[in-house]
């Protein structure tokens, strides 16, 4: 059996549905909402990281992330 190692763990992905409403989360509703959630933030991670190189730096900024995330 081999294991999936994510980035983003399960159990907080599982709160976050139930604090939305949820009364019970299948596993594979989990699975499903782990993984459009890390494409979405490695989405705004990579427009972010464009939108510092753009300004000259680096260093990715709390305003580069907001502004990826629009």
């Amino acid at each position: 059996m081999t294991r999936k190692t994510g980035i983003i763990p399960k159990a907080p992905a599982a709160r976050i549905l139930m604090k939305a409403g949820a009364d019970r989360v299948s596993a594979d509703a989990v699975d499903a909402f782990v993984e459009v959630i890390q494409e979405i933030a490695e989405n705004i991670g990579t427009h972010a990281v464009n939108v510092a190189r753009h300004s000259g730096r680096k260093t990715v900024q709390e305003a580069d992330i907001k502004l990826a995330s629009k």
